[in-house]
């Protein structure tokens, strides 16, 4: 996908792994899938953005929403950022679509 497009899509796969852009809010009341904010999918977590405690927060709750082990996600891009890209291994694009959509917090 080229970089300029990554507006476009909240989800996009590559042969291993599905990628999902994320907009992390740490220091919530609660940890929550919120829905789709501007680019990505926003999430709220307790864990401050502190130590990396956010990273570790985020890596686990959407491992347990999908279903999948925590070494099978990945942040990969935005480590120090409240924006981030993620990878999961196994699933595909449309698999991790369907599963934040029935997941969103309203």
């Amino acid at each position: 996908m080229l970089a300029g497009r990554s507006h476009e899509r909240q989800v996009m796969s590559t042969a291993t792994a599905a990628r999902v852009a994320l907009r992390v809010q740490p220091g919530a009341k609660s940890d929550a899938l919120l829905g789709k904010h501007a680019h990505a999918w926003k999430i709220s977590l307790r864990a401050p953005a502190a130590e990396g405690k956010a990273n570790r927060a985020c890596v686990e709750y959407i491992a347990g929403l999908l279903g999948v082990r925590r070494s099978a996600v990945a942040i990969i891009k935005g480590k120090k950022s409240r924006d981030k890209v993620i990878a999961i291994e196994g699933l595909g694009d449309d698999e991790v679509t369907a599963a934040l959509q029935d997941a969103v917090k309203v």
